[in-house]
């Protein structure tokens, strides 16, 4: 059972310890299992992150790079695997990969799903190739649909269940029951929120995604009169940040409806069951919303996964796993072959409690769509470690889908996490970091070669 929801970051998850809110039923899949707390999307926008998902692969190999990229489903992907060796596959919620031609889900007995972003109230959703629409809350349906084809399946035979939640996606409109929630206070600002961007790249300075670019529409409405720009943007946090918690409360609720299914089915016992998220998002975090950058709050995804019969409950990962690794781990526990393709490597080892020998401890992360219209964040490339993060702001095209073509002058970024967690001090051009950048230079090309991909610094 793979819940994957949109743009909720793991510091809005109470098991990663969030200041902001309370998630219990999500929660109750880290109780009973493994929280891994350094899990990273290798490029962080939806439909790239939910292509190397299906595939196991970076979007330079799958062919998404973009938000304006259809998905060929004529590709090898671990439902299609999973459905040749007889489990029952199905997939419902958001697809955002495309429709018509190839890009309709393929390897699932059940679809339905919604078209592009869908909508939070009366959805319109794709069913097996036909358009129907729904009344009441989208979380609500897609856990309603994802409930009536478990208890409907052959339970003689193994399922794969992907319920792909649209929520906590922007504009953030709440069900009725939450519309209330936080009410009576202010959630706290982070640390970063009056980020000024000092010591760092034009593409941080050039962003069009703080909080202040909020839409009235995001906000339900326009700011008082009479305010500052410093108490408008305050105004806007809240507006936008109460509603975004507000989806998650639904979320959260419609998680524990399928955890309780497969309690009361005595299924919990033998069913992996996965929450995340196709990458992560700025909370007010350097004074933004939204994703797309290679700092933590964006790159870093949510990853819980319970299964009593082989994971050990409350037990914590630092290992580094990435979003290409969740196919070969699905095909692993299905003792299916992993395909070489697959650029990503099985974590069941992890599982069960030790990192495999010779496991990564860097990763390499692609941001492609350059300079899109709306968000403005110049297309760039990176590596990770432990300690170090170094970023390369190639600021170009690339002939990219919905990219615009106006290349910028190319920036470096490096932050030390150990001294600097909070990513605010680029210490790129220091004297300190010589051999460091030198170092990381060389790792992150290495990095690209093993992958396939090609420099361009």
């Amino acid at each position: 059972m793979f819940i994957m929801s949109d743009d909720h970051a793991s510091h809005a998850i109470s098991a990663y310890g969030s200041k902001i809110n309370e998630t219990p039923n999500i929660d109750r899949i880290a109780e009973g299992g493994m929280r891994f707390d350094n899990c990273f999307c290798t490029n962080s926008i939806c439909t790239p992150s939910r292509a190397a998902i299906l595939t196991g692969q970076y979007n330079h190999i799958n062919g998404v790079k973009t938000l304006g990229d259809s998905f060929d489903g004529r590709q090898t992907t671990f439902p299609k695997l999973l459905q040749q060796d007889g489990y029952q596959t199905a997939i419902v919620g958001k697809w955002h990969l495309g429709h018509g031609g190839h890009a309709d889900p393929t390897g699932f007995d059940y679809w339905s799903v919604l078209p592009d972003q869908g909508d939070y109230h009366n959805p319109v959703m794709i069913e097996m190739g036909v358009s129907r629409q729904f009344n009441g809350y989208v979380t609500d349906i897609i856990t309603d649909k994802s409930l009536d084809w478990l208890k409907n399946r052959d339970k003689n035979r193994p399922f794969m269940l992907m319920c792909h939640h649209k929520a906590p996606h922007r504009h953030w409109e709440p069900d009725e029951k939450h519309m209330h929630l936080y009410e009576d206070f202010d959630i706290p600002e982070p640390e970063t929120f009056n980020d000024d961007y000092a010591t760092r790249s034009q593409a941080a300075v050039n962003a069009k995604m703080r909080i202040e670019d909020l839409h009235d529409l995001d906000t339900k409405g326009a700011p008082p009169a009479g305010l500052t720009p410093e108490q408008e943007k305050k105004w806007k946090y809240q507006r936008y940040i109460k509603d975004y918690l507000r989806c998650i409360a639904s979320v959260d609720d419609n998680v524990g409806r399928l955890l309780d299914y497969l309690d009361e089915e005595d299924e919990a016992n033998d069913t992996i069951v996965i929450y995340t998220s196709d990458q992560g998002f700025f909370l007010g975090d350097h004074g933004w919303f939204d994703k797309r950058f290679m700092y933590e709050e964006s790159l870093r995804m949510p990853f819980l996964i319970r299964y009593p019969r082989a994971i050990e409950a409350s037990s914590v990962s630092d290992t580094m796993i990435l979003n290409v690794d969740f196919a070969p781990t699905f095909l692993d526990y299905a003792n299916h072959p992993i395909p070489q393709t697959m650029q990503g490597h099985s974590i069941r080892e992890v599982l069960a409690g030790a990192a495999p020998e010779g496991w990564r401890t860097s990763m390499y992360y692609r941001y492609w769509m350059h300079l899109d219209g709306n968000h403005e964040v110049y297309s760039h490339y990176g590596m990770r470690t432990d300690r170090y993060k170094l970023i390369y702001y190639y600021a170009q095209a690339l002939g990219t889908t919905d990219s615009r073509d106006e290349s910028k002058p190319p920036e470096w970024e490096l932050f030390d996490l150990a001294e600097d967690p909070y990513e605010l001090n680029n210490v790129y051009g220091s004297p300190d970091y010589e051999q460091t950048v030198k170092a990381l230079t060389e790792e992150m090309e290495q990095l690209m070669s093993d992958v396939g991909d090609e420099p361009l610094h």
